[in-house]
């Protein structure tokens, strides 16, 4: 089994690890009602995927 030659630093270990780091979710606008959603989903709002009725949402929300 391979072992490595020198032991590595903690810098060097470290600078490895910074791009491992977590980014905000990517959000986009429903093109049907403007809502905010995550891209290549449904929209929760109204149904509607790239511009097709996909879920029908028949019940109406009370806020």
């Amino acid at each position: 089994m391979a072992v490595p030659f020198r032991r590595v630093s903690k810098t060097r270990k470290r600078m490895h690890r910074t791009f491992y780091k977590i980014d905000a979710n990517t959000t986009t606008k429903c093109s049907n009602c403007g809502a905010v959603i995550r891209p290549h989903r449904v929209c929760k709002e109204c149904g509607y995927y790239k511009g097709k009725l996909v879920l029908n949402n028949k019940e109406k929300k009370t806020a």
